[in-house]
């Protein structure tokens, strides 16, 4: 399979379980996958995106050695919809220490943009608690951050995963 193959397939979403199979049973034809969504600039390229979050779900550990570039794509990734699918995968997983101080400031503004969907707001909010796991010094600033969105900004879906993690993080802070 080439990667203009799975572009096309990709175009044509009722092949979606079959393209996940295929891709599982075939782990080289993840980099081309992993490739369009990350540097495909075409406005469907978000599918790639999502196949790629389908895989994570049945086999995480194909994503594992391609975390560091995907997390390297946020500082230009303009598509919403990419934005909510990497910022979900890089939740679900280790962070690396090295990308933890760009991930704050990234998520800090994400999480705090207008411009941005809720979902991607969420996971950006979902990444900064996962960091202060490690870095307890940033509770209260992430806490007020999330409380200050829940209260001015809010949406169902900031209100439900901000309560869930101010509750932690209030029970965390000395």
């Amino acid at each position: 399979m080439t990667k203009e193959d799975l572009i096309e397939i990709l175009n044509s979403w009722e092949n979606l379980e079959i393209t996940v199979k295929e891709i599982i049973n075939n782990p080289n034809y993840f980099r081309l996958l992993l490739d369009i969504a990350l540097y495909n600039k075409e406005q469907k390229s978000w599918r790639a995106a999502y196949v790629v979050d389908k895989i994570h779900d049945i086999t995480p550990e194909l994503l594992s050695p391609f975390l560091d570039e995907m997390t390297l794509q946020l500082k230009k990734e303009k598509n919403s919809s990419k934005k909510r699918h990497f910022l979900k995968l890089i939740s679900m997983n280790t962070i690396a220490k090295k990308h933890q101080g760009f991930l704050v400031d990234y998520c800090l503004i994400t999480l705090k943009s207008d411009k941005e969907p809720p979902a991607v707001r969420v996971h950006a909010m979902q990444i900064l608690f996962n960091i202060s796991e490690n870095e307890p010094e940033l509770k209260s600033e992430i806490l007020a951050a999330i409380e200050h969105e829940m209260r001015y900004h809010s949406t169902a879906g900031i209100i439900s995963r901000g309560s869930k993690l101010a509750k932690k993080l209030r029970n965390q802070i000395p």
